[in-house]
């Protein structure tokens, strides 16, 4: 039988045109009741379309869906049909997926393969696709589902849509993955198309890895354009999205030149020793053989099963690799910051590419198994990044592979598992073409003691999960790694990014020089962990740190730490199903204090709220949470949340050491809430004969920085959320894709808010804090101590740069460095004034031998 020789009788009576479904679950069932008038399928089928959209997505793309039932309900397929409905205006059928073309299939096998091979062909031909979405007889549809029809034909030279304009592209790096996802987000809000034209290549503009390919570099001049009934709204969109960016990209791009204009600190060779040079990625030095992994990409099993199983295994793949990414992304950004977590973001955007998952689509409806048509899609679009000239772009075909990766291991749980074996038992410098996040997290750091791979680079996951573990690293040392033979002795510097082949004798021992030198920088910093943070002359301030559980206060403590600056209570919430009762708590809370010894804890109350939310507490969505119920105003209006917390810390101050626990509130605005919120531990403290503890507020809204005067009148301290201070001061969602750079805590701005608030305190003797994230910025902490804050609160890895700081500043030059700060224009005024990149990033430097 030919290939396409259709087994499903496509009849004129099975084609409804015009339709106008109120919805996605109405054109299913005015679907499926032409399927049940013309004898194919129970009635009951139509109960497990619906239940089908439940489980796995549908929609195919490009305005098309085949709605069909669920595996173990084929018994109610009385005869194979397929129903083709026209929705010519269209119809939602996920968010931001509009269906226009319905086709309900039913089937008892794979009966209507040759048609889904049919619509899948048919969907690279947008102009004739459209064509069907308008056509006004059923023998058009008809025609372009069966065998007679030939292929169709690529189409002619690329026309742009109603709607244009043209932009020439001045992002200095070109279009890369981040902005290329604020282009596709302001894309996928319009309702018609948006597509983008450089010369005669054309990417949907709602689609990641089709911009990507573009391959769109500084100065190329391309056309937007946009059509469907908002078009002229949607181009002025696209191109206020696409010029606000370039602001952005060019101070980013100015930073990272101002950094590789930075003198390279790495170690010199006495000798002139054959090099192979990469890119610094993480420091440090390391000394042995180098081991040659050849990363052989996965075979892949080709497992044909059927669309309905297959489709069902794919998006629950797709599903939980998205939960993955962004578990990831929100760890990320809690230890290493936003930009590092927009990494993940950004890879996570690529499941939502269209072009991606339509490609899988099209080869499974062929016959293949899921997992191979996966690994073949996402193959073609990582082949195509990798050959662009851009590095940049390059570099997202590892992204691209490594998101294939995650999914692929969940389709096919037999492919899951990295792919280093075989290393040598004696340590080894490891050389590969490239290493995924995964495979670099689970390295034996027993017997790899530096990393080397031919591509990347200092930005990918592979860098940063490098520099995590302190393993000094370069990337994109090119093909010259891979072509070592194994065993070659070489010296590896990560903090220059070089690859020194073949040291002579004279060249270790000045090797292993450098890393005694950098041992003993390093223990000398590790001695002066437990120094206070004392200025030269006399001013001391206390280094606390963040910290969420009593099993961290060890490590925290190992890094300097005098105290808990800042315990984060809801995640006693956020790591659970359920809320914590009273008892949960007080153990908790009684943990902490012991784990401290008798060192201050402050402890915030449940900050829930904005971009902390918590499932099973059920709140009611907010359109604006972080201007809505959340920190105290949620407390005061939800008291069993508050009152076992309250009841809870009292207990545990009843056996701490006296002055040992402080309580402090959060979003605090107004001086209500402080007199109700007082009031409540008042009557607490009272009903458990409990001693009095010190009550402080967080300083994040601008107006409780404003009134910090009036209110230090009525608590003991403050403690500023550098973060949501300046996204309330500075008005920038701290989280926004395109803004989150922007949100710049050493705006002059906020610092003036820190410095009123350092002023209203001291009238009333009060003493200020700061627990945000330029507490552990050493730049940062010097100019908050210049500012008159008592208190810095941190990441504990940020406690020993920034007390090193302090200890080589004296007040008076802090108070200076704070007074020329406040006088600035701009953050970047501000940044400027930093002239110590002294010995912070030396002395972290790690070594291996």
């Amino acid at each position: 039988m030919a290939p396409d020789t259709l087994s499903v009788p496509l009849l004129p009576d099975l084609v409804r045109l015009g339709a106008t479904p109120a919805g996605k679950e109405e054109a299913i069932r005015e679907a499926a009741q032409l399927l049940i008038a013309a004898g194919c399928i129970d009635p009951a089928y139509v109960d497990s379309m619906i239940r089908r959209e439940g489980a796995a997505n549908t929609f195919l793309g490009h305005g098309v869906a085949i709605p069909h039932g669920m595996v173990e309900d084929r018994e109610l397929v009385r005869r194979n049909g397929i129903a083709i409905l026209q929705i010519p205006q269209g119809v939602r059928w996920n968010e931001e997926q509009t269906a226009r073309l319905v086709v309900a299939i039913a089937a008892r096998s794979d009966a209507h393969i040759a048609v889904l091979r049919r619509l899948t062909r048919l969907m690279q031909d947008e102009e004739r696709l459209n064509a069907l979405f308008i056509a006004t007889a059923p023998a058009l549809l008809l025609g372009a589902l069966s065998e007679e029809t030939a292929a169709p034909t690529p189409a002619g030279p690329a026309a742009d849509l109603a709607e244009r304009f043209e932009w020439t592209v001045d992002y200095p790096t070109g279009l890369h993955a981040r902005p290329a996802s604020a282009w596709v987000e302001a894309a996928r809000a319009a309702p018609g198309r948006v597509q983008i034209r450089h010369g005669d290549q054309v990417a949907d503009a709602k689609t990641l890895v089709a911009l990507l390919q573009l391959g769109l570099r500084m100065g190329d001049r391309v056309v937007v354009s946009a059509d469907g009934a908002e078009a002229a709204t949607t181009a002025a969109r696209m191109k206020g999205v696409i010029t606000r960016l370039t602001a952005k990209e060019q101070a980013d791009a100015a930073a990272a030149e101002r950094k590789a204009r930075a003198p390279v600190q790495g170690w010199t060779p006495p000798t002139a020793l054959p090099a192979i040079a990469g890119v610094a990625a993480s420091p440090g030095l390391a000394i042995g053989p180098v081991h040659v992994v050849l990363t052989a990409p996965p075979a892949v099993p080709d497992r044909p099963e059927s669309l309905i199983d297959g489709g069902n295994r794919l998006h629950e793949a797709l599903d939980r690799t998205r939960q993955q990414l962004k578990a990831l992304a929100d760890d990320t950004a809690r230890r290493l910051g936003p930009a590092e977590a927009g990494i993940f973001t950004a890879q996570a955007e690529l499941l939502n590419d269209t072009d991606l998952i339509t490609r899988t689509c099209q080869l499974m409806v062929e016959g293949h198994g899921p997992g191979w048509s996966w690994h073949e899609a996402v193959e073609s679009g990582a082949a195509a990044l990798a050959a662009l000239p851009n590095p940049v772009l390059a570099a997202r075909a590892s992204d691209l592979r490594d998101v294939g990766r995650r999914v692929l291991a969940r389709i096919d749980p037999s492919l899951r598992g990295g792919t280093l074996h075989d290393l040598p038992d004696t340590p080894c410098i490891l050389i590969a073409d490239d290493l995924s996040p995964s495979d670099t997290a689970g390295l034996d750091m027993a017997r790899v003691i530096g990393l080397a791979t031919a591509q990347g680079g200092p930005t990918s996951h592979t860098a940063i999960l490098a520099r995590t573990l302190g393993l000094p690293a370069m990337v994109a040392g090119g093909a010259a790694l891979t072509g070592l033979a194994n065993g070659t002795p070489a010296i590896l510097d990560g903090q220059s990014g070089r690859l020194f082949l073949n040291p002579t004798d004279t060249d270790l021992a000045a090797a292993h020089g450098w890393i005694e030198e950098q041992r003993v920088r390093r223990a000398l910093q590790e001695e002066r962990r437990g120094l206070p943070a004392r200025t030269r002359d006399g001013h001391a301030v206390e280094i606390g740190a963040n910290v969420n559980r009593p099993d961290q206060v060890p490590v925290a403590l190992s890094q300097g730490a005098e105290a808990v600056g800042l315990m984060r209570t809801e995640f006693l919430f956020l790591e659970r199903g359920d809320a914590p009762s009273e008892d949960e708590q007080f153990e908790t809370y009684r943990a902490m204090l012991a784990a401290l010894d008798g060192r201050p804890l402050i402890v915030r109350a449940l900050d829930i709220g904005g971009d902390k939310q918590v499932p099973h507490l059920h709140l009611p969505h907010e359109e604006n949470p972080f201007l809505g119920v959340r920190g105290a105003r949620l407390l005061l209006r939800q008291p069993e949340l508050l009152e076992p917390q309250l009841r809870a810390l009292y207990r545990a101050a009843r056996e701490a050491r006296p002055g040992a626990l402080s309580i402090m509130f959060p979003m605090i605005t107004t001086l209500a809430e402080i007199q109700a919120l007082r009031a409540a531990c008042n009557r607490i403290r009272a009903e458990l004969d409990a001693p009095a503890v010190p009550l402080g507020i967080m300083v994040e809204v601008p107006a409780a920085a404003v009134m910090a005067d009036a209110l230090a009148r009525h608590v003991d301290f403050f403690s500023i959320g550098t973060n949501d201070l300046t996204q309330y001061a500075l008005a920038v969602d701290r989280q926004h894709p395109e803004l989150a750079a922007e949100a710049d805590s050493l705006h002059p701005a906020v610092l003036r808010l820190i410095r009123m608030t350092v002023e209203g305190a001291e009238r009333h003797g009060r003493w200020v804090g700061v627990c945000g994230g330029i507490a552990g910025d050493p730049f940062g902490a010097a100019l908050l101590a210049g500012l008159g804050v008592r208190e810095l609160s941190m990441t504990p890895r940020d406690i020993p740069g920034v007390k090193d700081r302090l200890r080589d500043s004296s007040l008076t030059a802090l108070r200076d460095l704070a007074r020329r700060a406040l006088d600035c224009e701009t953050a970047d005024a501000v940044r400027a004034l930093d002239a110590g990149t002294s010995d912070a990033g030396a002395a972290g430097t790690e070594a291996a031998s």
